[in-house]
Parts: structure tokens; C-alpha cells; sequence
């Protein structure tokens, strides 16, 4: 399954991804709370973006099933930023008033520029590398100790629910892309821009 093959692919920025010292943190609890605050607001802005790539792709398609299962998957984006709503008021965080950071930008550009411009193939290519990560990390820092403040996002991406939601976009990838030097670079992409998210909240300065 060509979905099995990019992740293959591209174990050495999922492992990097792993090993970063934000990822560590968060397994381990000892991630700064200034960090998850930035990361939290960071994340918000991309999610937004994310959602939007779902809608342009929705809007470029003929076929009825496929709108519907990525309505589906926006629903998932929606009760993600639920969650991220309600860090922003357990911790204060403005999530109306995010400058986005270098590295947020840069993938939500590339996120966007994809999904208006590129085949839907390769529109999914770009955004399933950041499911399939969340869905392997929230499984690899499982079950984490209960006295570690990120627990609540730990089990969030170690569900059964959200493996769910990135097993159904790995299959629209499987249906709607091919194995081509576009498709391959759309996912490596976007999994550099995923190491580079991971390390801006503790690189950059509120």
C-alpha cells in the first residue's frame, strides 16, 4: 500500500520527530509550560490551515463519497481544536491573536499552496504525514505516568479514534495518489516541516 511505503520511506524524520527534546518533554513531563503554551497557539493556527486544505480539496472533487469522507475528517480537525480551546482556557492562551512562527508558516503555505494547486493525491500526500505522526508518537509515549501534565494530549493521540481518522486518509491516499517523485516529495515535506514545528516552540520567544 503506497501509504505503508512513504511512511517506510521516511522513519528517519519520524524517529528524529521522536527523539526531539519537545517530543521528550512531553513524554516525560518535563516539557516548560511556556513551551506547550507556544506550541498549543502554534498548533491552533495550523490546524485551521489544515482544516482549510481539507476544504479546497473538497471543493476540486466531483465525487460525493469523497466530499463526504473528507467532511468527515474536517469533523476530526474540529474536536482537535475543541481540545485546543480548552488548554487555551486552562492556560491563558490568546488563540484569536497567534503570530504564527517562521515554521508555522512555512507549512501552512505549503499545506495551502498544495491544496490549491496540485492534484488532490498530492493535496493528501502533504497532509498525511502530520496524522500518521501524531497517531505513531501518541502510541509511542503510551501510557505515560499519571502525574505527567501532558497526559490529556498523550491519550488524545493514542486513541482509537484518532488512529481511526488517520488510517481513513491513509486509505483516500491509497485511492487517489500514485507513487511519483510529486507524491514522495508532498510527504517527506511534510514531514520536515513537522520536525521543524516541533522545534520552534522551544526556539523561539513569545
Amino acid at each position: 500500500m503506497l501509504h505503508a511505503e512513504l511512511w517506510n520511506a521516511n522513519q528517519d524524520l519520524a524517529r528524529a520527530c521522536r527523539a526531539h527534546p519537545f517530543v521528550r518533554g512531553l513524554a516525560d513531563g518535563t516539557l516548560p509550560t511556556d513551551a506547550f503554551r507556544r506550541y498549543i497557539a502554534q498548533d491552533t493556527f495550523f490546524l485551521r490551515a489544515f482544516l482549510r486544505a481539507y476544504a479546497a480539496t473538497a471543493a476540486r472533487v466531483d465525487d460525493l463519497d469523497l466530499v463526504q469522507e473528507l467532511h468527515d475528517l474536517m469533523g476530526g480537525v474540529l474536536e482537535e481544536l475543541k481540545l485546543h480551546r480548552a488548554y487555551a482556557q486552562r492556560l491563558q492562551i490568546d488563540l484569536d491573536g497567534v503570530r504564527p512562527y517562521a515554521a508555522t508558516r512555512a507549512y501552512t503555505d505549503f499545506l495551502m499552496r498544495t491544496a490549491w494547486q496540485s492534484p488532490p493525491g498530492e493535496t493528501l500526500a502533504a497532509m498525511t504525514p502530520c496524522m500518521r505522526l501524531y497517531a505513531w508518537l501518541g502510541c509511542s509515549l503510551a501510557p505515560p505516568i499519571p502525574s505527567n501534565p501532558y497526559a490529556d494530549w498523550i491519550h488524545n493521540y493514542a486513541s482509537p479514534a484518532f488512529e481511526a481518522l488517520a488510517a481513513r486518509l491513509e486509505a483516500l491516499l491509497d485511492r487517489l495518489a500514485e507513487n511519483t517523485p510529486a507524491v514522495r516529495d508532498a510527504y517527506r515535506y511534510a514531514l520536515e516541516y513537522e520536525l521543524n514545528f516541533f522545534a520552534a516552540p522551544l526556539e523561539e520567544s513569545p
